[in-house]
């Protein structure tokens, strides 16, 4: 059995077919991107692998369990995190205590959350860790309403491996930031993947093309190719339904 394998999934809203029979299996290793025009079903694949929707027919197994229809927080506890298009962070709290709340609940050690981490060396030292290991360590007591747009997608990525994830799902990880702040999360990506399978939503074609083991295209809720980055520029059926152009 595969790491990740789905198979036959279907998810309707109303008369519209999000996603239309997907079937596929995921590698362990490696980043893995999902392309494809508005509407193709990229967000919905997402919120059915981690918990967010439930399928109305179909599986999903991962590293040998059915996942099928788990809750969130129960994708979360089988080693499966996601960021976010549109970040969400506890606003009123610093870059350190974002994190602290997210070690706490990995460390089983919620009781109340706003307060107990200030007095738990554990829990601050393990979040000055992640912050260190995404390179924002320096605004560990910057107010997460204050830091720019490019650290508040990285205070993202820091919580959401503070649950050690085998596997990271990254949803339009470039939205909005300036090439430099691009540069800086290409390279976390990078970094992250030497410990954790990567999966991307993006529609930076830059960004797929160039650090990308693998790419599935999805179309109408179907997936109309998968191969290396090669293969998919070389492919005129998504050069046709969504590319347009020669990718170089």
């Amino acid at each position: 059995m595969a790491f990740l394998e789905i198979r036959n999934l279907v998810k309707r809203f109303g008369a519209f077919v999000a996603t239309n029979d997907v079937s596929c299996d995921i590698d362990e290793t490696g980043i893995l991107s999902i392309i494809g025009p508005n509407g193709a079903g990229k967000t919905t694949f997402f919120n059915l692998l981690t918990g967010l929707l439930k399928p109305d027919s179909g599986s999903i197994h991962y590293r040998g369990k059915d996942i099928t229809g788990l809750k969130p927080y129960q994708v979360v506890g089988q080693g499966i995190a996601r960021s976010f298009q549109v970040v969400s962070l506890f606003e009123e709290m610093t870059v350190l205590e974002n994190v602290c709340i997210g070690v706490q609940h990995r460390l089983g050690q919620m009781g109340h959350p706003f307060r107990s981490f200030k007095k738990n060396k554990q829990v601050q030292e393990k979040a000055m860790e992640i912050l260190e290991r995404v390179n924002i360590a320096d605004k560990a007591n910057n107010g997460a309403a204050y830091i720019p747009h490019g650290d508040r997608k990285i205070l993202d990525l820091a919580v959401a491996i503070t649950s050690e994830p085998q596997t990271l799902l990254l949803d339009e990880p470039m939205a909005g930031l300036s090439k430099a702040e691009r540069l800086r999360i290409t390279d976390l990506i990078k970094e992250l993947n030497k410990t954790t399978k990567i999966i991307i939503v993006e529609h930076d074609m830059d960004l797929v093309f160039g650090i990308s083991d693998e790419i599935i295209v999805l179309h109408h809720g179907t997936i109309l190719a998968t191969g290396t980055p090669k293969e998919i520029a070389n492919n005129n059926e998504v050069q046709a339904a969504y590319l347009g152009h020669e990718v170089q």
